[in-house]
């Protein structure tokens, strides 16, 4: 009679690791109840402004630090480029091109990126502000989370996260930086890029077209 080998039993899926309950709009809300929202800034090449441009620009920057009311997480992502999407943007180019000077000037162009990216590791940097909601500003309601509705949560988290995000855009927006609310769609990019590390990331088909992936033990 034929044995069959003994297989360990399924004891989690991979959501089990993941502090994410749910992504909703712009708020990311986790499975303690907390909650937050992700606003990117654009980078700013500061090298190329002048010495008074660079000053007035880290007292603005620590001026608005300093003037926050509430806590904020800085974080910095760092990831090569994927230049490829350029280069067949330039190779459309090329072939378009009915000017013969500028189509050798083009390609020569498009080769001396390509030997750019060989000979260097061209990264990209991204930045984001993160303004947290804690369960505990709810009140005495907040301290027992397992009797919390995930609705009135959200509910609530928006009510106080909107005013904190656009109060930290205006003053990011005065001293002349690019601000970008993420929503669900970046954020879940933005996510499974970090739990499934790649060296350029991966761009998403809209999230509503994946379905959940159910596992069962039998």
């Amino acid at each position: 009679m034929p044995t069959s080998k003994p297989t360990s039993p399924v004891k989690a899926s991979t959501q089990a690791f993941v502090e994410i309950e749910e992504i909703r709009d712009d708020i990311i809300l986790m499975k303690d109840f907390s909650a937050c929202v992700v606003i990117e800034v654009g980078a700013v090449n500061f090298w190329l402004l002048s010495v008074e441009e660079q000053s007035a620009m880290i007292y603005s920057y620590a001026g608005l630090l300093n003037s926050l009311s509430f806590p904020t997480q800085i974080l910095i992502l760092s990831k090569k480029m994927d230049v490829s999407l350029y280069l067949d943007y330039l190779q459309g180019k090329i072939i378009l091109q009915q000017v013969e000077l500028i189509k050798n000037r083009l390609q020569s162009y498009k080769e001396f990126i390509k030997t750019i990216v060989k000979k260097n590791t061209v990264l990209e940097k991204r930045f984001f502000f993160v303004v947290p909601f804690s369960t505990l500003e709810m009140g005495v309601s907040g301290v027992n989370t397992k009797s919390l509705n995930k609705e009135y949560v959200i509910s609530r988290a928006k009510t106080s996260l909107y005013p904190k995000r656009d109060h930290l855009i205006r003053l990011l927006s005065k001293i002349g930086l690019r601000v970008s609310i993420l929503q669900r769609q970046e954020l879940v990019e933005l996510f499974f890029n970090l739990y499934n590390s790649s060296p350029t990331g991966k761009r998403m088909a809209p999230v509503e077209s994946y379905t959940d992936v159910v596992l069962t033990t039998g």
